[in-house]
């Protein structure tokens, strides 16, 4: 009942010197709102980020030929590398087709796709009259083309004879019909287009259209954006003049019910230990997407926490200000603390009845900091062209500091009224 009474009593306090009260809780309700603001736009870049690393496949491991460390190059190699010089990458430190099939066979549970692709130019142009749109003209091989799961809206997909025999057709997207041709897809449909690249023409057979889907870390929207011109993986590589007889990167997307942790070491160690034991420069190295994720999360889970820090400082200036304004309150009512402790209050209830003074103070403060703040988190996040991720953990954290602030800032306050002498306070003017 006490606690209750000591409630309304601060209420009514806050009621009588609003003005005094608002500016009181300033600072809480700024250090509040900086938090919750900071911790809604980070959980919700956190949140883009996994998902776009899901959609990327979030079991996914990359693997490529890399640099050997000195330490893992073979003594016995005769070669003498100072300076850390690597010779250039020749054939026989490429991962060919049959070293892969090898690898399939060995583990025909554990991998689901090898994803491979060849970039033949990032800035094409496609031209129809007087109109113009911006591709990629990109190469995957069927493993990629399928894992990608396009939606195709007229016309075909691939078939197996345009990635055995490098065919020269293409895939557009339907931005690009609709911003060269109307939206007509059957009039593009068979045609053949040019894509000019620096000056340099590359012409395929368009056999079929597919959605375009906008990249989730794309900032605002254009009436003409870079799409992909999809062609085969083998036609990229005969656009580009690449006659390696096998390649240095690829993706390997894993199956569900696979560790990738564990079998990104089975993977390295397959390819190690059977093909690159002897080879004096280069060595398998393979990445977990996995990890990848995890360490991108920590890395702005330490920059979201580094200004969280910066703007709960706000919060220890708010806190000096309760404190501060809870010994201007005590000086304006020593006599009803002397009239109380003449009528038998004791010390504790004192103590107790400003403490919870000061707590309201802060907790009122942190309820609108709290509000303020996801308000301005969610029109940041909204600003950067995302969904607003708010955190309920950070809410409650916000309270129960706020709360934490009122007993810190308002021990010393509310102890110096509870050791007032009564006789003293009765008498004060």
């Amino acid at each position: 009942m006490l606690f209750t009474e000591n409630i309304l009593v601060a209420l009514a306090g806050l009621k009588a010197n609003i003005m005094r009260s608002l500016l009181t809780m300033l600072g809480i309700i700024i250090g509040i709102a900086s938090v919750i603001a900071i911790m809604t736009v980070g959980n919700s870049i956190t949140s883009i980020v996994n998902s776009t690393m899901q959609d990327l496949g979030a079991n996914n491991l990359e693997m490529g030929v890399m640099q050997k460390s000195q330490e893992n190059k073979s003594s016995d190699s005769g070669a003498n590398y100072g300076s850390g010089y690597v010779r250039d990458m020749t054939d026989q430190d490429l991962i060919t087709k049959e070293m892969l099939d090898a690898f399939r066979a060995e583990f025909p549970d554990d991998i689901k796709y090898v994803l491979k692709y060849e970039n033949v130019g990032e800035k094409g142009k496609v031209t129809e009259g007087s109109k113009s749109a911006n591709v990629q003209i990109i190469g995957y091989n069927k493993d990629n083309f399928e894992f990608k799961d396009r939606t195709v809206i007229a016309g075909r997909a691939f078939l197996n004879r345009d990635f055995d025999n490098a065919k020269k057709v293409c895939l557009v997207t339907d931005k690009l019909v609709e911003r060269l041709y109307n939206g007509d897809n059957d009039a593009v449909l068979g045609k053949q287009i040019e894509v000019n690249v620096a000056g340099t023409y590359y012409s395929y057979y368009v056999v079929g259209v597919y959605e375009y889907v906008q990249e989730q870390f794309t900032f605002g929207v254009s009436d003409n954006p870079t799409t992909e011109l999809i062609i085969p993986y083998e036609t990229a590589r005969v656009a580009n003049h690449n006659q390696n007889k096998g390649d240095y990167y690829f993706t390997l997307v894993t199956s569900v019910n696979t560790n990738n942790d564990e079998f990104a070491t089975k993977v390295r160690d397959f390819f190690n230990i059977n093909y690159y034991s002897r080879n004096d420069a280069y060595e398998v190295m393979v990445v977990s997407m996995t990890s990848m994720m995890d360490q991108m999360n920590t890395m702005i889970g330490a920059i979201q926490l580094a200004l969280s820090v910066i703007a709960g400082i706000s919060l220890v200036v708010g806190g000096i200000g309760v404190m501060n304004i809870m010994l201007v309150s005590i000086t304006e009512r020593t006599k009803e603390i002397g009239t109380r402790k003449a009528l038998g209050a004791t010390n504790g209830s004192i103590r107790l009845q400003f403490i919870t003074e000061s707590v309201v103070i802060c907790l009122i403060g942190g309820i609108i900091g709290i509000i303020f703040g996801i308000v301005l988190g969610t029109v940041a996040v909204k600003l950067m062209g995302y969904e607003a991720s708010v955190s309920l953990s950070s809410i409650v954290i916000a309270v129960g500091f706020s709360m934490a602030i009122g007993i810190f800032f308002g021990y010393y306050p509310a102890n110096k009224a509870a050791k007032l002498n009564p006789i003293d306070a009765l008498r004060y003017e």
